[in-house]
C-alpha cells in the first residue's frame, strides 16, 4: 500500500496518522545521514590500507630506489613525474566507470572489494628487486610502478567518492572527513613506525664478525660474509656508538665518525672500522642488515594487512545518496559541469600544491636522519610522532571547521604549518629536541589539509547538484586522486632534481657528504614556499560555511520533496 492511498483511506477518522507518517518517512531520511560510530571506524579503515600504500612509497620508495636498487636520483625523480604525467586522465575515466557502476552493492563499494587483493600485490612487487642490469632495473621501475598506480587509482576514487555518498549532511561529512584522517595516519603510522624495524628484523643477516678492544671505549671491528650483498648498514644494536673506516686512505673524504655505515660487500672481504661510544662491547652487540630482502619481505607483510583492511571497508560501509531520480547518463553534461565548477577547480590546484608540500617531506625524511643525522632508525620514532600530531590535527578538524569554516581554517593551517617547517633549516644534527619539536608542531597543522580536502571535495559534488540538478560524485573525487598521485610525482622530482644538482650518490659516502645542503632545503623552507603559495590560491575558494548552509538546506529540502 502507497503512502498516498494510506493517507487518503484514514485521513477524515484520524488525520493525526497523517502528520506522524509523513514525519517517520523525514526522521528516517534523517537517521541515514547520521552514521554509527562502527560505520566511521569501518570506512576509516579503508585510508588506513590506502596509507600503508601511500606513505610506504612516498616515504620510502626513492630511498629504495637510490640506496637499495641502485638507481640515479635524477632517473628516479623523472621516473616519477614522467609515470604520473597522464593521472589526471586516468583519474577521471575512473570516475565516470564509477558513476556508471550499478551493482547490488552499489556504485562504489565494490571497486574497495575488487582491488583490494591487487592493490597489495603490486605493493609488493614495487619493493621487490630482481637481478637485472642497468636498464632491466629502469624498466621494471617504469612498469611496476604504472602498474601500482593504476591499482592504485581504482581503488582509491571510489573510495574518496563513497564519502559523499554515505551521509548528505556537510557537517556530519566534515565528523567522516576526521575519522577518515585518524584512520589515514593510522596507517601511515604503521608503515612510518615499523618498516624501518621490520627492515632490520628481516633483513639482519649473521656476518663474521671480529672486535678487538683498542681503549675503554674504543674498539677495532671488522666483518665479512661468504656471499656478496649490494647494500648493507651496520651498527650497534643500541645504536649509540660512532662507525669510522680503519683503512683512512682508502675511505679519505668520507670516514665522518657516525651512528652507523651504509655500504656493499664482497664475499670473503674484511671490513674494519674503529667503533667509538659505548662500553663493553661484544661481537653479538653489531647488527649487519641486509636492506634488499629487509625491505621487502617488511612491505609484503604490510601489504597483507593493507587487503584485509580493505575488505573491511567493504563490509562495514554503505551507500545511501543517490543521484536525482531523473537524471539521465550524459557523459557531456557531467564534464561540462565539471569543468564549470569552481570550488572543484579550486580544489584540483590546491590538492596538488599541498601534495606536493607533504610529499616532499615525506620523500626527503629517511635521507635527511640518515646522512645528516647519521641515525635512520631515529627517523621511524620520529614518523611516529608525526603520526601523532596529525592524528591530534585531524581530530580538532572538525571543531575548528565549526568555528571558523573550512575555507579560512585551510587558509591558517597552510601558513602556520610551512612557517614552522621553515625553521628547521636552523637545526644542526645535533638538534635532535628541535627538529622534533618543529616537525611534530608543523605536522599538526599538515593533517588538517587532506582532512578539509576530502570534505570539501563533498561540498563541491553538492555544489554541482545545487547549480546544475544533476550530481556527478565520482567524476567530482577524481580530483583528489589526481592531486594526491601528481603532486606525489612533482614532489619526486623536485627531490630528484635538487639531490642530483647536489651529485648525491646513495652509495657513496662522499657524495653524500656534498649533498648534505639540498637535503636541509628540501627538508626546510623548500616545502614552505610550496605551502604559502596554496594559502593564496585557497584564499580565491568562494564556498564558506554561510553558502554551504544554504546549499545543504535547499538539497535536503529536494530529497524530501523528491520521497514524498
Amino acid at each position: 500500500m502507497s503512502k498516498n492511498t494510506f493517507c487518503c483511506r484514514y485521513n477524515k477518522k484520524i488525520p493525526s496518522l497523517t502528520i506522524d507518517f509523513s514525519n517517520l518517512l523525514i526522521n528516517e531520511l534523517t537517521m541515514l545521514e547520521k552514521l554509527a560510530i562502527r560505520e566511521k571506524i569501518g570506512y576509516a579503515l579503508g585510508d588506513g590500507a590506502a596509507n600503508i600504500a601511500w606513505r610506504g612509497v612516498a616515504t620510502f620508495l626513492f630511498i629504495f630506489y637510490t640506496d637499495v636498487f641502485g638507481l640515479n636520483p635524477a632517473t628516479v625523480g623523472l621516473l616519477m613525474l614522467i609515470a604520473r604525467s597522464g593521472d589526471g586522465i586516468i583519474d577521471i575515466l575512473m570516475g565516470i566507470v564509477c558513476d556508471r557502476t550499478n551493482s547490488k552493492y552499489g556504485k562504489f563499494r565494490p571497486w574497495i572489494l575488487w582491488t583490494a587483493i591487487p592493490l597489495g600485490v603490486t605493493l609488493s612487487l614495487l619493493f621487490t628487486s630482481p637481478n637485472l642490469g642497468p636498464t632491466g632495473k629502469v624498466v621494471y621501475a617504469y612498469v611496476t610502478y604504472l602498474i601500482f598506480f593504476l591499482m592504485y587509482t581504482a581503488n582509491n576514487i571510489p573510495y574518496g567518492a563513497l564519502m559523499a555518498v554515505m551521509t548528505g549532511d556537510d557537517k556530519e561529512r566534515t565528523s567522516l572527513g576526521s575519522y577518515r584522517m585518524v584512520g589515514a595516519f593510522s596507517g601511515g603510522m604503521l608503515v612510518q613506525g615499523a618498516l624501518l624495524f621490520l627492515v632490520a628484523h628481516f633483513g639482519n643477516i649473521n656476518p663474521t664478525v671480529k672486535l678487538d678492544k683498542l681503549e675503554p671505549q674504543k674498539y677495532e671491528v671488522t666483518v665479512s660474509t661468504p656471499e656478496d650483498v649490494k647494500n648493507v648498514n651496520i651498527k650497534t644494536k643500541a645504536g649509540v656508538a660512532l662507525f669510522a673506516w680503519a683503512d683512512t686512505t682508502a675511505h679519505k673524504g668520507a670516514n665522518a665518525a657516525t651512528q652507523g655505515k651504509s655500504f656493499s660487500m664482497e664475499a670473503n672481504k674484511p671490513y674494519s672500522f674503529i667503533v667509538s661510544g659505548e662500553e663493553n662491547l661484544d661481537a653479538k652487540h653489531i647488527t649487519i642488515i641486509d636492506q634488499k630482502r629487509g625491505y621487502s619481505n617488511s612491505i609484503y607483510l604490510l601489504s597483507v594487512f593493507l587487503s584485509f583492511f580493505l575488505i573491511l571497508t567493504f563490509a562495514s560501509t554503505k551507500e545511501r545518496v543517490l543521484p536525482p531520480k531523473e537524471q539521465e547518463t550524459n557523459l557531456r553534461k557531467d564534464l561540462k559541469d565539471l569543468i564549470r565548477n569552481r570550488p572543484w577547480i579550486i580544489l584540483l590546484v590546491i590538492g596538488l600544491l599541498f601534495n606536493v608540500y607533504n610529499s616532499i617531506k615525506q620523500g626527503i625524511t629517511v635521507i635527511y636522519f640518515s646522512h645528516y643525522l647519521h641515525h635512520q632508525l631515529l627517523a621511524a620514532t620520529y614518523m611516529v610522532g608525526l603520526m601523532i600530531a596529525s592524528i591530534a590535527g585531524a581530530m580538532v578538524t572538525s571543531p575548528l571547521g565549526r568555528l571558523w569554516g573550512k575555507r579560512r581554517l585551510f587558509i591558517y593551517a597552510l601558513i602556520f604549518s610551512g612557517a614552522v617547517n621553515a625553521l628547521l633549516v636552523f637545526c644542526g644534527p645535533q638538534d635532535t629536541i628541535g627538529i622534533f619539536i618543529l616537525g611534530t608542531i608543523s605536522e599538526f597543522g599538515a593533517a588538517i589539509f587532506p582532512t578539509l580536502f576530502f570534505a570539501m571535495l563533498g561540498d563541491a559534488a553538492d555544489y554541482s547538484e545545487y547549480k546544475n540538478g544533476r550530481r556527478a560524485t565520482g567524476l567530482v573525487y577524481s580530483a583528489g586522486s589526481f592531486a594526491t598521485k601528481f603532486g606525489g610525482g612533482i614532489a619526486g622530482a623536485i627531490i630528484g632534481l635538487v639531490l642530483a644538482a647536489f651529485s648525491y650518490d646513495g652509495m657513496n659516502e662522499l657524495a653524500i657528504k656534498g649533498a648534505i645542503p639540498g637535503i636541509i632545503m628540501l627538508m626546510s623552507w623548500i616545502p614552505t614556499v610550496i605551502a604559502l603559495i596554496a594559502a593564496g590560491v585557497m584564499a580565491l575558494y568562494p564556498l564558506d560555511q554561510k553558502k554551504m548552509d544554504e546549499i545543504t538546506e535547499e538539497l535536503n529540502n529536494r530529497r524530501k520533496t523528491a520521497i514524498a
